[in-house]
């Protein structure tokens, strides 16, 4: 039997082939048309709804959750062969009018006008979405709408594999030791490990993470950061995995399915039931913190070009700023590497959150994955030995996997039937090299707690609407959970639990944690403007590009005002954003929600710094008024039912040194 066609807890990943995935796809598509008819024929469609397509989505979960971490020639095309068709399932939904009439019929009955809590939201969500995704249009309309889904489902998929193989195709081998000069021993290591992969003498770079980062940061060859800062700002951008054609197109189809829904424009679509609810008030946002924090940025980039002695070219940003701050604070991030292996972080993360949250974390040995360095594990509630839910994990960059750091989730359960959640959290973190194990970056640590943070919201969920249910929350309120895991990194206290050093087992020394939290604001000026600038560039392009101009220069002419130093004229980095443009929505018009998010975590957790970190009455509150509740409520009003009032948006300056 097709393993697709069961829903499984335990995912036989190691049973499932490229070639099961269409045949799969198409039959339970026939099974959701049937089931749709069948909803609209009887009385109760808005239960229906929400259980009709679960088949559908497990299945689709696997396939795409796959081709993004073990893809194949033969994956990828049986992906690109499903996707289209499940969008236009999915997108005909809101446009088919029997549904549509069928929840305006429930809606007027009694049984509806007495629904109370999840239930009464998701009636009230539910009829807004359909009259927002065209259930009022008329059938031509209609008609377009449904060809601009499709269209945008295939234009940002082959978005997202030219991002992909355009990042593969590029490697840099260093076949003269000299060319090493400034990396640590552990960047270095790794690039030998690279060169040996391959099967290729000298040390091999690529612009993967782990390796792109500690080349910009610690070689001293200027012109060899330049070559490699050039490829991978330029990725995507010429044949024959050019994505500028494609770029266009997208932000065309976005506009003009805004529009054709009766919105100004994309951003006012897609924010119309989130936190913000509309473009400007997220550009306002965006503008306000700006000038807030351009001052400072200017004088960070001026005290930058006074240390180093000279005008500085972008591939120079990052080094210079490694050694003016290892001449500030005596500091080497380097040095805390021996203290986070990734065992020490993740099995310390886990008994952080045990304490706080009353949960319990144990390994699942055996459980089949989809690469043989994926490890499985299982969430208990400690009080009740209740099962929660499970995850993978799968933190090492290969080349048949996306880069960059997500979670995702495979089952939403329904814990009032003992049905518990499942999830992943993947990485692309530093590997073990040399007989050591994987030494991770401060930063990379931070990366772990913030994606277990993002699968805590999925597993703990105790919402019994699935599609309310863990993170199908607003995209400006979804980052909470897991910005306000990353706190967690940079207290004593909780340091203790996993800074260990992985030969002696001995903790961070005080001097070098002083060190890392005197520097921990070092140019915040220049990493807020950073973000900044991605969220402003992406409304502006979504809100502003009128589509005559070319949409890549219009973004650097915007970008270059958050550079920190002079771009190029032929700076593409927008080409390979896959955070806006990797999907027919994803971040696209919401990347201002990272920052949106960062004010709600800086500000909730001061009641986890003012009554203790490990402090089991605030680790309730949090996990049953934040991360129980999925969307079951307005995100504002679970907002003010944790901290007891409205966020201060002053605690993210406060905590970045910009207040």
């Amino acid at each position: 039997m097709n393993p697709l066609l069961e829903t499984q807890f335990r995912v036989p990943f190691d049973r499932i082939e490229a070639a099961q995935a269409e045949p799969a796809i198409d039959e339970l598509l026939a099974n959701c048309a049937k089931r749709l008819d069948e909803t609209i024929a009887g009385n109760r469609p808005l239960h229906a709804l929400d259980t009709m397509t679960e088949r559908l989505e497990y299945a689709m979960n696997v396939v795409r959750h796959l081709e993004s971490v073990a893809t194949t020639p033969e994956l990828r095309a049986a992906f690109n062969a499903v996707q289209p068709k499940v969008s236009a399932f999915y997108s005909g939904l809101p446009l088919n009018a029997g549904l549509w009439k069928a929840i305006q019929r429930y809606a007027a009955t009694g049984e509806a006008k007495s629904l109370t809590g999840a239930m009464k939201r998701y009636l009230s969500k539910t009829i807004d979405s359909f009259k927002r995704h065209g259930a009022e249009l008329p059938p031509e309309g209609k008609a377009r709408l449904r060809e601009i889904d499709v269209a945008l489902t295939e234009a940002t998929t082959k978005f997202s594999e030219n991002v992909l193989d355009s990042t593969n195709a590029f490697e840099l081998i260093l076949a003269d030791e000299k060319h090493l000069a400034g990396l640590p021993p552990s960047a270095i290591a790794a690039a030998r490990a690279s060169a040996e992969s391959k099967e290729k003498a000298g040390w091999r770079f690529t612009l993967h993470g782990p390796s792109y980062v500690a080349l910009m940061t610690y070689l001293d060859g200027a012109a060899i950061r330049e070559q490699v800062w050039r490829a991978y700002n330029l990725r995507a951008s010429g044949e024959p995995r050019d994505n500028h054609p494609l770029m266009a197109r997208i932000l065309e189809l976005r506009k003009e399915k805004a529009r054709l829904l009766g919105f100004r424009d994309f951003s006012d679509l897609v924010l119309d039931d989130r936190m913000a609810h509309r473009g400007d008030v997220a550009q306002k946002f965006l503008e306000d913190l700006r000038a807030k924090t351009e001052r400072r940025f200017r004088e960070e980039n001026a005290e930058l070009e006074t240390f180093a002695g000279r005008p500085l070219q972008p591939w120079d940003v990052s080094y210079w700023a490694e050694k003016q701050r290892a001449a500030l604070y005596d500091f080497d991030e380097e040095a805390l590497r021996p203290y986070f292996s990734l065992e020490n972080v993740v099995n310390g993360m886990f008994s952080i959150f045990e304490r706080v949250f009353g949960i319990r974390v144990e390994p699942e040995p055996a459980v089949p994955g989809w690469d043989a360095e994926v490890l499985c594990y299982t969430i208990f509630d400690r009080k009740s030995g209740a099962h929660l839910g499970s995850f993978y994990t799968d933190w090492f960059p290969r080349e048949n996997k996306r880069g960059g750091a997500w979670m995702d989730s495979i089952l939403t359960g329904n814990p009032a039937q003992g049905h518990p959640h499942l999830g992943l959290i993947c990485g692309n973190l530093t590997p073990p090299v040399e007989g050591t194990p994987a030494l991770l970056t401060h930063r990379e640590a931070e990366t772990v707690f913030h994606e277990f943070g993002h699968l805590l919201h999925h597993l703990l969920s105790r919402v019994e609407v699935r599609s309310l249910a863990g993170t199908n929350v607003a995209w400006d309120f979804v980052e909470l959970p897991s910005q306000i895991m990353e706190n967690w990194c940079w207290e004593r206290e909780s340091l203790d639990a996993f800074a260990r050093h992985w030969q002696t087992g001995a903790r961070l020394p005080d001097d070098l944690f002083q060190k890392m939290k005197r520097a921990r604001t070092f140019r915040a000026a220049n990493a807020q403007m950073r973000q900044l600038g991605f969220g402003i560039v992406d409304l502006a392009l979504h809100r502003q590009w009128d589509e005559t101009g070319d949409p890549v220069q219009y973004a650097r002419s915007i970008l270059a005002a958050f550079a920190p130093a002079p771009l190029p004229e032929n700076y593409a980095m927008i080409l390979g954003f896959t955070h806006l443009f990797a999907s027919p929505v994803g971040y696209g018009a919401g990347y201002y929600s990272y920052k949106w998010a960062e004010v709600l975590d800086a500000d909730a957790f001061t009641r986890f710094h003012k009554d203790g970190v490990f402090n089991p009455d605030v680790g309730r509150d949090f996990r049953e008024k934040i991360l129980a509740k999925g969307d079951s409520d307005d995100p504002a009003v679970l907002y003010r039912n944790f901290m007891g009032r409205d966020p201060d948006p002053n605690a993210l300056l406060a905590r970045t040194g910009l207040l």
